[in-house]
């Protein structure tokens, strides 16, 4: 017993001892209808928040919360496997927390595309459900089926997921166009609709973004010792 507190309590599995009690008391509410499922989901793409990002990892078509659950579920078992397999054996002393910050990192790397993959597997159940968690949908690519009528109306079906409909409304400026492949970047409640953009401006505006980010980081290094001008 005593072997498997310190286990619990060494780093890095200390964080996912501390996240993962948290994770299955929030899916508790969840299944006692005090917490809802599209808790951290957004009604859009844009912006750096955590549904963006997720998206942009490729956890489209499921709840923000479930591919949040499956990412750390995978990452805690490599990390605590890492921890069982090599860093309890080693006398790490003071080099634990840098040591411990990469298997951290190791570990999200290497879940995260493993996760996605579950989640991608799991998306058309949701899809069944798009009506009660509409916004797990943003991020899907869609095929439009038809040309917008006066108003920009139109709808689309899920590529992956063809019997999945969605209604999109496009500004006049950028309608849907029959057969064309979409991206959906936001939902509009009070329509019942999707805003979208073109596939290949969405993968564009995704490379542009990354670029900005890294830019900036390697910047942000370049004068962190530098003094602030007057």
């Amino acid at each position: 017993m005593e072997a498997l507190r310190q286990i619990a309590l060494s780093f890095p599995v200390v964080v996912f001892s501390i996240l993962l009690p948290l994770i299955l008391l929030y899916w508790l509410l969840v299944l006692l209808r005090l917490a809802p499922l599209e808790l951290f989901a957004r009604d859009s793409l844009k912006g750096d928040h955590l549904a963006s990002t997720m998206v942009a990892l490729g956890f489209a078509g499921v709840p923000i919360s479930v591919a949040l659950s499956v990412l750390l579920g995978l990452a805690g078992a490599m990390t605590l496997a890492i921890e069982l397999a090599v860093l309890r054996w080693l006398p790490l002393g003071l080099f634990r927390i840098p040591v411990g910050v990469a298997v951290l990192w190791a570990a999200f790397v290497l879940a995260s595309p493993l996760a996605a993959s579950l989640c991608h597997a799991l998306h058309r159940r949701f899809h069944r459900a798009a009506r009660a968690q509409p916004r797990c949908l943003l991020g899907e690519t869609v095929q439009v089926r038809d040309a917008p009528d006066a108003h920009g109306w139109a709808t689309a079906t899920v590529v992956d997921d063809p019997e999945c409909e969605v209604r999109l409304h496009g500004k006049p400026d950028d309608l849907p166009h029959p057969g064309e492949r979409r991206v959906l970047v936001k939902f509009v409640a009070q329509e019942g609709a999707y805003r979208s953009v073109a596939e290949s401006r969405y993968c564009e505006a995704r490379v542009h973004l990354s670029r900005l980010r890294l830019a900036r980081s390697r910047a942000g290094a370049s004068h962190g010792g530098a003094e602030a001008p007057l």
